[in-house]
């Protein structure tokens, strides 16, 4: 059984750091592109990153570019998501996504994820 399991969430303050992990289970993701979305309270889930499945090409939501950073382990079969100068406004559950068997492309739709984690919570004060 494939599971994602996120870690790494937490209470910070505005302009601090986190770095949120996302440990795959029951399979290999070294070929599938994965990303990160998130879900803020009354708010639909939204594109934050991803990252093909080499790691090569990596594409951001404009509200985090330049801050955020996704990268991609495939000797541990693990990927990242390093968040500096956090805003309030970043405050949300925040979930790992990984493609299937060979869907190596970094996609911004959640739709392309087959597989999803439960979620980590952020929370930024200010």
């Amino acid at each position: 059984q494939v599971q994602l399991v996120e870690s790494g969430g937490g209470l910070v303050q505005a302009g601090g750091s986190l770095r949120l992990s996302c440990a795959p289970s029951g399979r290999t993701f070294s070929s599938s592109a994965m990303g990160w979305f998130r879900q803020a309270p009354g708010k639909e889930r939204a594109f934050v990153a991803a990252i093909s499945w080499s790691g090569g090409v990596t594409t951001y939501a404009a509200s985090v570019k330049g801050r955020f950073t996704i990268s991609k382990d495939n000797a541990k079969n693990a990927v990242y998501l390093q968040m500096n100068s956090l805003k309030p406004e970043d405050t949300a559950v925040y979930y790992c996504a990984a493609g299937g068997p060979f869907a190596g492309i970094a996609t911004m739709s959640g739709s392309n994820y087959p597989y999803w984690g439960q979620g980590t919570q952020v929370t930024v004060s200010s």
